[in-house]
Order: structure tokens, then C-alpha cells, then sequence
């Protein structure tokens, strides 16, 4: 028993060790601790008492209790309370870390507690947070997989979600962005009259020439409704200064961006005075988006698309043709997961053949700038390392806007057709990582090649060998429902690597109703038979939809995540129900559903459970004379004789 406590605290050791957490063993470098700990005997003499692990972090005090077996996770009492009894303290995980929260609440100066009850090992285990402060005895919170959520980072979001119930900054911004949003895109409805596809582009052209503001080259006090110089002329102006000012090349790639944004200066109805507004439409959408985007984007060093989040919900409200072109934009959660997957570095080159609104390459600037502090390896990111590709002009228009807008990047994005560029010439663009959300169920036998695996296909054809890419498709095309799809899986495996699939949350395309996953593969290495693939259910990933809001996160979206890392990564075991190792075959359908199996194994009390409500059930058929259920002859013989008759 005593190896499995030590075993299982060494295991909580690496947990803490991962979520960069310091606390200490059996005692605290902590004076007032440490004396509080003098007379915290379970027993209750008064005595010396240490829990497995205690410490501060910011201003909470975290203490640790743990067991090697699950079943001494948890004692309830006959009031369903966490039991207090001296043996619960010493037997139970829980029980014995709420004793000792307690008791440290009590006799130092922290005010803030959160006990942790630990049970089991790495691969089947509970974590229970508890809460202790003064106007209540104890709260018991969600169980969590790691202890991410409460490093100095991370723990104050957990405190205002979770013990606090109350929105993050993150989440009232985020409120804010899609409130304002429908705003606008009312407002661009009232007073422009334009089409779904023109109000990004209205919306991402004022951003550019507010950045000549910054310039002395354009003043929203210049908007003034003139007939010979229009504000859509100046703001048409200020964008092609801000075009070149960005240094975006060549000349025929600017010319295709300004075509786009010549609707600003050609649209009557946008250069009129507004006779609700007292100026034009122009100035308006300018102001409002100076005050509540501008702003944002120029001065957070989020990944956030913001110009992405604003076209989602300008699709959302006119049901436009977003999903008959198939545009789904990726959520900034995803392109920063498959960022991870692929472990993205600094030196790597990026390239995204569907690039959107440019979400994954600016989920990737950010992570590969995040990891290094040279100002020369900076640069050639921004300017030489990201590579994207968008077939729709105006969606091209967006996303180098965005680059513009977030520091560089879109001199390497080009309005093309990707399946209709060589692979064999793409490779020269050297991409070490793919990462891509392609148009979805645009393919059939007629057109085979719009199948997202065969976007997928195209794609790993085209980056370097030994690459690592991410791609978030349908379950539907890892299934290979057709044959045309089951003939592209079959030719994959003959030129790259499977190394796993992870299966994703219903809404995370919240509205949409295509249920996603994220397949990971390197590139240009054909699939080892023998080779171990992994195929996991991160369907419950801490998200959750919210009403008129949409998809939020929970305050166990780092948690959760931090698992799967965990998981993917080989730092941890898990579950089949969570994570299936296997090896594969093409006709396979490469998902976890098709993997699992059920690796508990039935204690006699399941069995014991199971035979008697059978029984039960079978006694009761009987004595309602309904013999026949459990008796093959007697139901033929009932049959026959009805059949007679």
C-alpha cells in the first residue's frame, strides 16, 4: 500500500510540475503554514499534521490530499455532506484535504483555501477541488483533470468563473464584440444597402485607412458628405496609401485589393448625408468602428480574428451564402489547439491553402512570435513565414487586411485556386507545417475532388517532407463513405502518415450542424503498418453554447485541454473512452467511435447488480404469465396454435 502512495504522489508531483505549480511536501517553507501545521493531527490530538502538498499561488493557498485508490476518493455522511468522522479524514482523499484546508483557513492568514482531494494514477483518477472561505464552510467545485487552471496565470480567471460566478473580462468582451456586431451589421443593412458579401469589405476598408490616422493622412473629421471629394473617395485614398505604406506587392496584387474596395467610393448610397444620421453612412461606420474595433485589434496581442468573428456573425444574421460557398470561419480555440498539436515553432513556415479571413495564420504569428524574443526571427515570420491561399476575392480582400492589421504576413497570401495550383511547385514554398479548414460538402462522384479529404490530399502533397499538418474536416471524410473518398484515404497512407484524430465538441461550429475533427498527419512519409495511431473523444472540451451569445468557454476549457495535450503528447495515459491507441487500415473509419471499446473491467458487485435485476426483471414477466419472453418453444408453440386458429 505504501509504494502505491508513493507512486500515486509522485504522479501528482508531475501534474503540478506540468501546470507550473510549486508547492511542498509534508511541510511548508512558509512560516505561518508550517506552524498551523504543528497541531493539524487528522486524529485530532493536536499533534503535527501534513497534508501530501500545500503552498500559495498569488494570494490562494492550495493543499493536497491524495490516494492511491479511487475508491478512497470521496466519504459522504447520512446528510450527504462531506464527512468529517477522524476515519473519513485518514481514509478519504477529500475528506482528509478539506480537514486540513479547514484547519489552515482557520489558523493562518489566508482567506482564500482551495483543498484538492486526488485518487487513482495517471490513467484512471479524480481531482476535487474544494472552496473554503468564510461565509461558507466548504464548496465543492467540478472535478478537473490536471491542475492547469490554477497556476498564477490562470488562476484568477478560475476564481471569478468558478467561485465567483461571474463573467472574465475575456467574456464580456466577447459579449461586447458580438452585441456591436449585430449593431453594425444592422446598420450596414439600413444605411448602405449592401450585399452580405460587400459588408466585410466596407468594414475591413475603414480599418485600413484608419491606420493613415496614426499618418496624419486621414482624419474621420475629414468625412464631411462633400460632392466633389466623397468620403468614400478619401476613405478609398487612405486605403491604397495604407497599401503601400504595407508594402503589399506586386503591383497586381494591390490592384486586385482595391478593386475590391472601389464598392466604398462607387456606392451613391454610402456618399449621401443620412438625414437620420446627419452625415453620411461612410462617416458613421467609421466612427463606430474606430471607438469599438479599431482600437482592439491595434493594440491586442490576441490571436483573436476579429474581423473573422465580425464576417461569422454578419454570415449568422443573413444566412447568407457562407455555407452554400461552404465557409465555415474557424474559431480562434481551434486554430490555437492545432497550433499546439503540431507543436508550431518559431522557425517553421506556415502555409493555409484556405485561408479564410486568415484565422490560422494569425493563430500561428502569434504562437511562433510567443516563443522567442529575436527581433531578426520576428521579422522573417511576419514577413517570410506565413503562406495562405483563398480562392474568393473578397475573402482574400479580408484576410490581408487582417495580416496588415496584425503586423505583416500578407505579402505571401495569393487569391488563387488551390486545387488548381502544382503541388510540386508549392513545395518550393519549403512549408514545414499545414494547417487548413477546407470549404465543406462540396464534393460528390461528379466532382470528387471537392471532397475535404481530397483537399486534405492536395494538401499534404504540397508541403516538405517530414512536415506536420492539422485539419479540421467532417467526421463525415474520415469515414471514406464513398468510394471516390475510400480511393483518396487508400492513396494517403501510401504517401503519408495518420498519427491520429481527434474528434470534437457538436457546436463547435455553433449554427452550422457539421460535427468537426481535427486529423493530424506528417507529410511526404508513407504510413508504417505497424505504426500506433491515436484517435480521441474530445467532444466534452469545457465549451458550451450560451444563448444569443453562441459557443463560450467554461472554466474548464484549460483544464480540458491541458489533457488532451497531455494525452497526445505521450506525457500521461488515458482511458479508451478518452484516448484509443491502434493501428490502422484505409477502409478503417479513422475515428474514435469506431476504436473504442470498454477497457473497465466489471468488479463483482456489477456482476452481482446486473444477474439480480435480471432475475427481478424475469420473475416479474413471469408472474404476469409472459413465459414465452424468456422460452423459445413455448413462444414457437404460442405461434403455431395462434397460426392454427
Amino acid at each position: 500500500m505504501a509504494k502505491k502512495e508513493i507512486k500515486t504522489d509522485l504522479w501528482v508531483y508531475d501534474l503540478l510540475k506540468q501546470a507550473e505549480i510549486n508547492l511542498d511536501s509534508q511541510g511548508s517553507n512558509i512560516k505561518e503554514i508550517n506552524d498551523a501545521l504543528k497541531t493539524a493531527s487528522k486524529k485530532g490530538t493536536g499533534n503535527v499534521g501534513f497534508p501530501e502538498y500545500v503552498g500559495v499561488v498569488k494570494d490562494y493557498l492550495l493543499v493536497i490530499e491524495d490516494k492511491a485508490d479511487l475508491s478512497k476518493h470521496i466519504k459522504f455522511d447520512n446528510k450527504g455532506l462531506i464527512s468529517t468522522e477522524t476515519t473519513a479524514i485518514k481514509d478519504y482523499a477529500v475528506n482528509g484535504a478539506l480537514f486540513y484546508g479547514k484547519h489552515l483557513f482557520d489558523n493562518t492568514t489566508y482567506k482564500k483555501v482551495i483543498a484538492f482531494g486526488v485518487s487513482g494514477d495517471e490513467k484512471k483518477h479524480k481531482i476535487t477541488p474544494i472552496y473554503i472561505d468564510e461565509t461558507e464552510f466548504y464548496r465543492q467545485l467540478p472535478e478537473v483533470e490536471s491542475f492547469i487552471s490554477f497556476n498564477e496565470h490562470n488562476i484568477d480567471e478560475y476564481y471569478t468563473r468558478e467561485i465567483l460566478k461571474e463573467d472574465t473580462d475575456q467574456e464580456k468582451e466577447t459579449a461586447e464584440i458580438l452585441k456591436d456586431a449585430a449593431t453594425l451589421h444592422e446598420d450596414l443593412r439600413n444605411y448602405g444597402n449592401l450585399k452580405d458579401t460587400d459588408k466585410p469589405l466596407v468594414v475591413s476598408g475603414i480599418l485600413l485607412a484608419l491606420r493613415e490616422s496614426e499618418f496624419k493622412n486621414f482624419s474621420i473629421d475629414d468625412l464631411t458628405g462633400d460632392d466633389i471629394k466623397t468620403d468614400g473617395q478619401k476613405i478609398y485614398d487612405a486605403i491604397s496609401d495604407n497599401l503601400k505604406r504595407s508594402k503589399v506587392a506586386p503591383e497586381v496584387k494591390k490592384d486586385k485589393l482595391l478593386s475590391q474596395f472601389a464598392l466604398i467610393k462607387d456606392t451613391v448610397k454610402l456618399n449621401e448625408i443620412e438625414p437620420k444620421l446627419g452625415k453620411t453612412p461612410l462617416k458613421y461606420f467609421t466612427e463606430f468602428l474606430y471607438k469599438k474595433i479599431y482600437k482592439s485589434i491595434r493594440y491586442s496581442n490576441s490571436a483573436e480574428d476579429y474581423i473573422g468573428r465580425f464576417y461569422g456573425e454578419f454570415m449568422s444574421y443573413s444566412g447568407g451564402d457562407g455555407q452554400t460557398l461552404g465557409i465555415i470561419l474557424t474559431p480562434k480555440h481551434i486554430t490555437e489547439l492545432c497550433c499546439d498539436l503540431v507543436n508550431i515553432q518559431p522557425n517553421d513556415i506556415v502555409l493555409d491553402p484556405c485561408c479564410g479571413t486568415a484565422g490560422f495564420l494569425i493563430a500561428a504569428m502569434h504562437n511562433m512570435i510567443k516563443k522567442t524574443n529575436d527581433a531578426n526571427v520576428i521579422k522573417s515570420i511576419k514577413q517570410k513565414q506565413l503562406h495562405g491561399i483563398e480562392i474568393q476575392p473578397y475573402m482574400f480582400t479580408i484576410a490581408t487586411t487582417n495580416m496588415i492589421l496584425r503586423g505583416d504576413g500578407k505579402s505571401n497570401l495569393i487569391n488563387e485556386d488551390f486545387l488548381k495550383l502544382d503541388a510540386n511547385k508549392l513545395q518550393l514554398k519549403q512549408a514545414t507545417v499545414g494547417m487548413m479548414n477546407p470549404p465543406y460538402s462540396q464534393g460528390s462522384k461528379q466532382n470528387p475532388n471537392l471532397y475535404e479529404i481530397a483537399f486534405t490530399e492536395h494538401l499534404l502533397d504540397s508541403l516538405t517532407e517530414g512536415a506536420r499538418c492539422a485539419v479540421i474536416v467532417p467526421q463525415s471524410s474520415m469515414t471514406g463513405k464513398t468510394k471516390e473518398e475510400q480511393s483518396i484515404k487508400e492513396n494517403i497512407l501510401k504517401h503519408h502518415t495518420l498519427e491520429g484524430v481527434i474528434t470534437l465538441n457538436k457546436d463547435t461550429f455553433y449554427g452550422v450542424g457539421t460535427i468537426p475533427c481535427i486529423a493530424v498527419f506528417t507529410a511526404g512519409e508513407p504510413h508504417p503498418k505497424n505504426k500506433v495511431c491515436k484517435f480521441i473523444n474530445f467532444e466534452d472540451d469545457g465549451y458550451k453554447v450560451a444563448p444569443h451569445i453562441g459557443l463560450i468557454e467554461t472554466e474548464a476549457v484549460k483544464d480540458k485541454k491541458q489533457h488532451l495535450l497531455d494525452v497526445w503528447f505521450d506525457r500521461i495515459k488515458a482511458e479508451s473512452k478518452f484516448c484509443v491507441k491502434t493501428t490502422i487500415e484505409a477502409t478503417d473509419e479513422w475515428l474514435h467511435s469506431f476504436y473504442y471499446f470498454n477497457d473497465d473491467i466489471p468488479i463483482d458487485k456489477d456482476f452481482e447488480k446486473t444477474v439480480g435485476d435480471y432475475l427481478s426483471f424475469e420473475f416479474s414477466m413471469i408472474m404476469q404469465n409472459r413465459q414465452y419472453l424468456f422460452n423459445t418453444s413455448l413462444k414457437k408453440k404460442e405461434k403455431n396454435e395462434n397460426e392454427t386458429k
